[in-house]
């Protein structure tokens, strides 16, 4: 098997599963508890949460633990809207579903107003867009760092910039590009990650926030998190997250040196076999380790079914998305026709990825792409 679905999930880094075996077995105790087990447990989840700190360079307590990016992005989302006194949000047309769904909730029935941004053809938000969108009931904006569909970056500098000249609270889903692109120098006041993203483990997400933005909670129960969200944490998944969030920072250089000179073999090799095929989104503004692919007059179902069956995986866009038979909303946002859009497939690499994987995935698409094209 090849596996090019990085952006879906990651393999499990083994520093990350080291970090997390004592905690699946002998470490046990509830880090509510007061006593010796318990206290053992929180130590470990107050470390994670300090070297979670560290990576991000904010303070421990703006750190909120979460079962999944899309709860930190809900909480995010939800969390700042409902505190605020203003009713005007803003987002943009090609972010995750955990985002969209959440504006729609509030347009739909909390009676905020919300501005939808386009992207320009190569998938990328134009900061003066944002800027005019801007009102004085504006109450917050959430904007992804990198689409895990195309992999394309946006100015999150420039966009952040606009948001503290206005004054105007700025959330960044950084699920995608945490530990793959180097953090913006630039103010965040709410930041989203995903354990699983980052070779570390599903089940656990991270929630910064800015000390002293209020926050509603969305989840009710006891008072962990202060108090902010309810729950037992997921002891096992924040130290392994905390492990592979340091490996993936200090490892960041080097693999995306790496993936970006397979991502574009793959690419060039893959152009060459398949005649007409065409890159969607941002050649110079991307992910280094995200391919996203149209394939004319294919279909992308059929041609997933065909490449999987020759051992390769890949994907049609989001992995939350599965089961969907619409194009990409990310594509179709993009002024990509409809045809084109509903047969583009995604390859992302890991680190695990090597010079053979991709040769071996050129030849099998190939041979795909042929039976398909009788």
């Amino acid at each position: 098997m090849i596996y090019l679905d990085a952006n879906a999930t990651t393999p499990l880094a083994p520093e990350a599963l080291e970090a997390m075996l004592p905690f699946l077995s002998q470490h046990h105790g509830n880090p509510s508890s007061g006593h010796s087990a318990g206290r053992e447990t929180r130590a470990a989840i107050d470390s994670a949460r300090d070297t979670l700190a560290g990576l991000l360079k904010c303070r421990p307590n703006e750190l909120i633990f979460t079962s999944s990016g899309t709860e930190a992005d809900n909480l995010a989302i939800l969390g700042t809207a409902r505190s605020a006194k203003g009713k005007h949000l803003v987002t943009c047309t090609t972010e995750h579903h955990a985002v969209l769904h959440a504006f729609e909730r509030l347009e739909k029935s909390e009676g905020y107003s919300v501005t939808w941004l386009p992207v320009g053809s190569d998938g990328r938000l134009d900061p003066d867009d944002l800027s005019a969108a801007l009102r004085p009931d504006t109450a917050l904006v959430s904007i992804m760092s990198a689409n895990n569909e195309t992999g394309v970056l946006h100015p999150i500098a420039e966009i952040s910039r606009v948001c503290r000249a206005h004054g105007v609270p700025f959330h960044c889903d950084a699920v995608q590009s945490f530990g793959k692109v180097p953090l913006e120098a630039a103010p965040f006041d709410l930041l989203t990650i995903a354990a699983h993203k980052f070779y570390g483990p599903k089940g656990a997400g991270l929630l910064f926030v800015r000390g002293g933005l209020p926050l509603e909670t969305i989840q009710f129960g006891g008072a962990q998190e202060g108090q902010r969200r309810a729950g037992t944490e997921n002891a096992p998944a924040i130290v392994g997250m905390a492990a592979a969030a340091a490996l993936a920072t200090h490892r960041m250089q080097d693999d995306t040196v790496r993936m970006a000179e397979l991502r574009d073999s793959l690419e060039t090799g893959l152009m060459t076999r398949c005649p007409g095929l065409t890159v969607n989104g941002s050649r110079e503004h991307r992910l280094a380790n995200t391919a996203n692919v149209t394939f004319p007059g294919s279909d992308a179902e059929s041609l997933l079914m065909c490449v999987d069956l020759e051992g390769v995986c890949a994907s049609s866009g989001s992995a939350c998305m599965v089961g969907s038979l619409q194009a990409s909303h990310v594509l179709l946002a993009m002024g990509v026709p409809h045809a084109r859009a509903g047969s583009s497939l995604r390859f992302s690499l890991c680190r695990t990825t090597s010079a053979e994987d991709i040769h071996e995935t050129v030849r099998k698409v190939g041979r795909v792409w042929d039976r398909l094209s009788e």
